[in-house]
């Protein structure tokens, strides 16, 4: 009883009307058209995820430039050229002006055999005694060893302190009219609270094991034996800073006791007292000092991961523990 139903049904399918051949010829064009359909849109997918992929680097590194984490380095040549080593910010450890920094950049520059000259750029306030006495030592290593390469520091914004202490090392000084040179000293500075606390009505409990173990502790009364040694060691530091400026600058410095006072100097007036050469920019300087007009830049530059821990946070850590360790008096060049 089902037989002519299914007949009826069968009849009514457009593909099963006329012959069996003809049938079979339309279901087979259907399916050719359905699968180039599919290809087609599965082509397009592919080239639309290639083409999202290109977006994503570009914006990736329009990012990154305008970040300044893609660092640069001048391209290797075989021309003679004059060598430049950036010497910016604070001179400490960790920093762009650190020594492993900065001596890294001198040893690749005074090691290529095309290097007719060596500039130092300094834009510095100074920093720790310690790294600029690295660099310092380093520079007259290197000039003794390479006795043809001449090097001489350009003096940008500020050459104070940490930073006149590495200037020192060179053979010859240049800087701008309105250039700040000098502050030839050393100072340790903290706070004291202890009168704050009094006011408050808080106990300052601190335990040590050693007499001198909260030196100069901030939150405790000034010790006058502390303060005494602290101010010895200040000393010693300045003696040995007077000391290499003596060397560095010879018979050029003028007798003026008051170039080790601290003070600073426009680039004009350092000119006067000796602490500085003559005017002179860094282009000028190898055009017409070393006599090498190109500029190869050999100074460090971190790469991307280095930049992206400091600039987010990575070193916070080391911060909080350098803080924690500090009673928050520190002896810097500046």
């Amino acid at each position: 009883m089902c037989l002519p139903g299914l007949v009826l049904a069968m009849a009514q399918d457009p593909l099963q009307t006329g012959s069996p051949g003809a049938a079979g010829w339309e279901r087979s064009v259907l399916e050719k058209v359905a699968l180039a359909s599919l290809h087609e849109q599965r082509r397009s997918r592919r080239w639309g995820i290639f083409f999202k992929f290109l977006g994503f680097l570009y914006l990736f590194a329009l990012l990154f430039v305008a970040l300044g984490w893609l660092g640069k380095r001048d391209a290797v040549t075989t021309a003679k050229h004059t060598a430049l080593v950036e010497l910016r910010g604070v001179i400490a450890p960790d920093h762009p002006a650190s020594a492993d920094s900065v001596v890294a950049g001198l040893q690749e520059a005074f090691k290529d055999e095309k290097t007719q000259g060596v500039i130092v750029r300094i834009n510095s306030p100074g920093g720790s005694p310690v790294q600029a006495g690295q660099i310092y030592d380093e520079i007259r290593r290197l000039r003794a060893k390479y006795p043809n390469i001449p090097l001489y520091a350009v003096v940008d914004d500020i050459c104070a302190s940490g930073g006149y202490y590495v200037a020192a090392a060179a053979d010859k000084i240049f800087v701008n009219e309105s250039s700040i040179v000098g502050s030839i000293g050393v100072l340790m500075d903290g706070f004291g609270f202890s009168g704050v606390l009094d006011k408050l009505g808080i106990e300052r409990r601190l335990l040590t094991a050693g007499d001198n173990k909260g030196f100069l502790d901030p939150f405790s009364p000034m010790n006058p034996e502390q303060t005494q040694h602290a101010q010895s060691m200040l000393d010693a530091i300045h003696a040995q800073f007077v000391k290499v400026v003596r060397e560095g600058r010879g018979e050029r410095l003028k007798d003026n006791a008051e170039i080790f006072s601290g003070l600073m100097w426009t680039g004009l007036k350092s000119i006067e007292l000796g602490l500085a050469d003559g005017l002179g920019s860094v282009d000028y300087v190898a055009r017409e000092i070393v006599k090498a007009e190109d500029l190869v830049d050999y100074t460090p530059r971190e790469n991307i991961a280095e930049r992206f821990a400091k600039r987010f946070g990575a070193t916070m850590a080391d911060a909080l523990v350098r803080a924690g360790a500090s009673s928050g008096n520190n002896v810097t060049l500046r």
